[in-house]
């Protein structure tokens, strides 16, 4: 069974910092581009980091806005992938969730999301 769960959200003041975990299981950890998202209240979900497997170089890619603040990094031994978030700004405030999609198999499998809140 595919699981893809996460932690860390949260409420903290423009400035402050957050760091994001997603615990991934039932499936190969390894081979799959794991990638962070979120969806802001009216607005379509958006791409906002993500890291390819170690196969593919592990690229890393980030949404404009972002570039600079946050920063995504993938365990292989924890199977976790991280989206450390300083500099937060209120525009920052979404739900985030936690994507796995396949290097090798047209599988994608997404979290339940995480809140996380900017303001003062």
């Amino acid at each position: 069974q595919v699981q893809l769960v996460e932690s860390g959200g949260g409420l903290v003041q423009p400035g402050g910092s957050l760091r994001l975990s997603c615990a991934a299981s039932g499936f190969t950890f390894s081979t799959y581009t794991m990638g962070w998202y979120r969806q802001a209240p009216g607005k379509e979900r958006e791409m906002v980091a993500k890291i390819a497997s170690v196969v593919r170089g592990s690229n890393t890619d980030y949404t404009d806005s972002v570039k600079g603040r946050f920063t995504i990094s993938r365990d292989y031994a924890e199977n976790t992938v991280y989206l450390q978030m300083n500099s937060l700004k209120p525009e920052d405030t979404a739900v985030y969730y936690c994507n796995a999609y396949g290097d090798w198999v047209p599988k994608n499998y997404w979290g339940q999301g995480t809140q996380v809140t900017v303001s003062s």
